[in-house]
């Protein structure tokens, strides 16, 4: 009886000390539901079903960023910032952009960009696939993850 008593002490133990580990280390780096969204460059590839083949001064993109759910970007010609929120069920919700104001002479993609943004409440990531959705709708935009060589 005593023996069992003990194993099972021991098993409780482990289980105890697997558990506290696990708290501890996803506060130091355990993968959450949305590490693969966030500190990734997002080259925009396509807004609205249209691939992106117009010339924009620079290259349409979003990073966000782990530290104070901050969104970094440009639309190809104004550089913008502001927050974004991940929710469960991939629901995304970006909030309080604020933009440069300098004219360019192609402001249509960046234009239809912030669109959607300011409309995009769900998110799907496939291998290096970023898609904002909204509801049921067909994909609002379409990134690609780039990363450096």
């Amino acid at each position: 009886m005593k023996k069992e008593f003990l194993i099972s002490d021991f098993a409780m133990t482990l289980l105890f000390i697997n558990a506290w580990t696990a708290v501890k280390t996803s506060d130091d780096g355990i993968k959450t539901q949305h590490d693969d969204i966030i500190e990734k460059y997002w080259k925009l590839t396509e807004v609205n079903g249209e691939p992106i083949t117009k010339e924009t001064n620079r290259e349409p993109h979003i990073i966000l960023k782990g530290v104070d759910n901050r969104i970094n970007g440009t639309g190809g010609c104004n550089g913008f910032s502001g927050y974004y929120e991940l929710k469960d069920k991939n629901r995304i919700a970006f909030s309080n952009i604020a933009i440069t104001e300098m004219a360019c002479p192609n402001m249509d993609v960046e234009d239809k960009m912030l669109m959607v943004l300011q409309t995009a409440d769900s998110y799907i990531v496939k291998n290096d696939t970023l898609i904002l959705n909204r509801a049921k709708m067909a994909p609002l935009a379409r990134f690609e993850a780039v990363y450096l060589q």
